[in-house]
């Protein structure tokens, strides 16, 4: 499978979105994505909406929507819209939920990490339902219940649009290489002195490997980028970067989200991770894409 490649803005720019969807387009990128938190963005649904009238290949998507802001039957007729709108581009990204703050400042409860997950796993579901089916859709979960729910409009893509899942921990994982097509391996891990070390990467591929079972070749594996450097000084990125995680700066720099070098050995770097554990799909945010773009060039 191919290498792919998707670009993450963020901004509350109507202009600035219009022209880092066209320049992602332009410079060969495969998706743009919206991400779903309650500051300073656009929202992402509509944003991507606007992005799918000005670019005609460029695949649209979220990474990933919080769950708990939204029914899933109203996600599942918004991403069918979307999908509808720009002749069948939409990649429904969704999540538990994780940024405690968005919660908190928006007055949502907050709940245990099992409950979130369970709400997700039922939310999914419902949205693979509506998206598939040609007759009315009756779900009664637990956390959602739709009833003789008209599945209008449907989606361009059959059987359905691809859903993304993810996160950095095993149930949330394993959930994600089950029911999903794009399986998100988070990097968003912290050490602290008084706490058990987090799993590895190693671990995290492990996780979705067992539970994806037969799927795992259908499956394109994900991550973020977390520092994209092609000019090969990228020194004090690194050693941020292994601030936030606790780690040192050399075991960071082998984070498959951590891009530096040239454009050589980023490449390298990219075939490495792919044969090593499979990923396939690096997201780079949109500041990093003029000079990443030279890496695609070359691929």
């Amino acid at each position: 499978m191919k290498l792919r490649f998707g670009v993450n803005c963020t901004t509350t720019s109507a202009v600035e979105w219009v022209e880092a969807a066209r320049k992602a387009e332009g410079l060969g990128f495969d998706t743009f994505i919206a991400q779903d938190h309650l500051s300073a963005q656009l929202a992402p649904l509509p944003a991507l909406a606007a992005a799918a009238m000005v670019t005609t290949r460029l695949r649209l998507a979220t990474l990933v929507l919080d769950n708990d802001f939204r029914h899933p039957a109203l996600v599942a007729k918004d991403a069918a819209t979307i999908d509808l709108l720009s002749g069948g581009r939409m990649e429904l990204g969704l999540g538990a939920g994780w940024l405690e703050s968005d919660y908190t400042r928006a007055g949502i409860p907050f709940d245990p990490p099992a409950v979130r997950l369970e709400r997700l796993a039922e939310a999914v579901q419902v949205c693979k339902a509506l998206f598939a089916s040609e007759t009315p859709v009756t779900f009664l979960g637990k956390h959602y219940c739709v009833q003789e729910l008209e599945p209008l409009p449907r989606p361009l893509q059959k059987p359905r649009p691809p859903i993304m899942l993810g996160g950095r921990l095993r149930r949330a994982l394993q959930l994600a290489a089950r029911e999903a097509d794009i399986v998100g391996i988070s990097l968003l891990d912290r050490r602290t002195p008084d706490a058990a070390p987090p799993p590895t990467f190693a671990q995290k591929v492990e996780w979705v490997r067992e539970a994806a079972g037969d799927r795992l070749n259908q499956l394109l594996l994900h991550v973020n980028a977390a520092v994209v450097d092609v000019t090969g000084r990228a020194t004090e990125a690194v050693e941020a970067f292994a601030g936030r995680s606790g780690q040192s700066p050399e075991e960071a720099a082998q984070s498959p989200g951590v891009l530096v070098g040239g454009v050589e050995a980023i490449l390298e770097k990219l075939h490495a991770v792919n044969e090593r554990f499979g990923v396939n799909y690096w997201v780079v945010h949109a500041r990093n894409m003029d000079t990443f773009s030279r890496v695609i060039a070359r691929l």
